[in-house]
């Protein structure tokens, strides 16, 4: 029988050790099982490093721990990059340390890339998750942008999707791509770290967006935790927002510069998002 290819799942975490064990939980029981998980330890304090070690040594062919030197806080966006780069998988999965998946988010996703083969990314829509905290309250599922179960050519999904478009951007935990493609982009950006973190995906996802083919989903198998002290919470504060907001359009721009991109229509959206910055 023919090995299916292998998923790298990538979670940094810091503290956070019952959401970290509930995420760590929806990967083992994932219908697809030819997977490796990698949990990088943000520095967290003993208590929450410890639930991550005691799955490491639980299932220790499936499960790597590791930190940083001296469990030195470093940000999420290196944290991935020392994941990733500890990888052996063919494709890459990101979830967050607070966040869930359903049992058949994995296989989903790699029959998608069967399917779709000149797919670099895969992005499926999300489930807003308010019920984990007070099951009265009704999940939404958000898609990706307005069309589902469509290939996006680049550099179609920067006009869609936010940051410049009106379409909602994919969330981390919701998105697998090719570890080829991943090392075509150069990664994930380390500048976006402290408070920039609120737009830690960002970067890398525009440059996946301007370089590669996606496919967009509209299924959604990830939950994602709505609480309101999640870094996401940092757009109710309209001061801060526009700040890193602003931190995000300089960084494209010079990374347009860099690689010598000329997009007059991303030109023209950088320079709307600017104009149109939250009072």
């Amino acid at each position: 029988m023919q090995q299916q290819p292998r998923v790298s799942v990538i979670i940094p975490f810091l503290n956070g050790g019952d959401w970290l064990a509930e995420a760590i939980e929806s990967v083992l029981e994932q219908t697809y099982t030819n997977w490796e998980l990698i949990l990088v330890d943000d520095g967290s304090l003993e208590d929450h490093s410890r639930v991550a070690k005691s799955y490491s040594a639980k299932y220790p062919k499936k499960i790597v721990y590791t930190d940083h030197p001296n469990h030195i806080n470093k940000g999420v966006t290196i944290s991935r990059n020392v994941g990733i780069s500890l990888t052996t998988g063919e494709y890459i999965a990101l979830l967050d340390a607070d966040d869930y998946w359903l049992p058949q988010k994995l296989q989903h996703q790699v029959n998608l890339f069967k399917i779709y083969t000149e797919a670099a990314m895969i992005c499926e829509a999300s489930r807003m998750w308010y019920s984990w905290q007070n099951p009265s309250e009704k999940d939404i599922v958000m898609a990706v942008g307005l069309k589902d179960d469509t290939l996006f050519y680049p550099p179609q999904l920067m006009y869609d999707l936010y940051p410049l478009g009106e379409g909602a951007s994919a969330c981390p935990s919701g998105i697998m791509f090719t570890r080829k493609a991943f090392d075509r982009s150069g990664g994930f950006e380390a500048c976006f770290t402290g408070i920039y973190q609120g737009y830690e995906d960002q970067g890398f996802l525009a440059k996946m967006y301007l370089n590669e083919i996606v496919f967009i989903s509209g299924t959604a198998n990830n939950l994602y935790r709505k609480r309101h002290d999640s870094m996401s919470s940092f757009v109710n504060n309209v001061q801060l927002y526009n700040k890193v907001r602003n931190f995000f359009l300089n960084w494209l721009e010079a990374y347009l510069k860099k690689h010598l991109v000329e997009n007059s229509k991303v030109n023209d959206l950088i320079k709307k998002a600017r104009q149109n910055m939250i009072d």
